[in-house]
């Protein structure tokens, strides 16, 4: 399994978790999840970076407001686009 596809499965397993609320678990998944993304969106044109940002942020006011769906709808579609559009390159 590649990179990317492995960083694709954790992320729509994390969303699994906060759909079920697990949310601690799906917290701390979350965190796994960006410390292993984050050096490959810095190889990525500043755009991209960008647009990462963005989504960790939106993705964090969701954590903070304690909103599971959103933050698991954020990880499963956004996420997964935004990995396969910007590390497939």
């Amino acid at each position: 399994m590649s990179g990317l596809e492995s960083f694709v499965v954790d992320s729509e397993q994390c969303a699994t978790l906060f759909r079920l609320g697990r949310d601690v678990e799906a917290g701390l998944a979350m965190i796994e999840l960006v410390v292993a993304v984050q050096p490959s969106f810095d190889l990525t044109p500043q755009v991209v970076q960008q647009q990462w940002v963005l989504l960790l942020g939106q993705m964090l006011e969701c954590q903070e407001a304690q909103n599971w769906l959103a933050l698991a709808d954020y990880l499963e579609y956004e996420l997964v686009q935004l990995l396969r559009d910007s590390l497939s390159i």
